[in-house]
């Protein structure tokens, strides 16, 4: 069996709604990560900024609350997507999120 499954925290530094063609909401938003780790036993600086996508009814209510400068933490797997531009990128299709606060 292939794990597929991302935990992150970070800042929000935009978020977007649409809605899918079959009526689905989506919420997009650009995910910023900065954090210190260990690799090799030396600390190094990590620093990420990723689109999160959250999708479907279930996440209606904490929606409202996804703010720019809220720190938030999400549960999901990694994805693919091509955009309408042709290029691919990596993104996170939430399970779960929790605000921080």
């Amino acid at each position: 069996m292939n794990v597929n499954q991302l935990t992150l925290s970070g800042i929000i530094k935009r978020v977007s709604n649409l809605q899918s063609p079959a009526g689905i909401p989506h919420w997009k938003i650009m995910l910023e990560h900065q954090s210190q780790r260990y690799e090799a036993d030396l600390l190094r600086n990590v620093y990420v900024q990723i689109q999160v996508v959250l999708s479907g009814e279930r996440f209606t209510s904490i929606a409202k609350n996804l703010k720019v400068g809220t720190e938030i933490h999400v549960e999901g797997f990694i994805a693919l997507q091509t955009g309408r531009n042709g290029v691919n990128r990596t993104v996170i299709h939430a399970d779960n999120v929790e605000l921080k606060t």
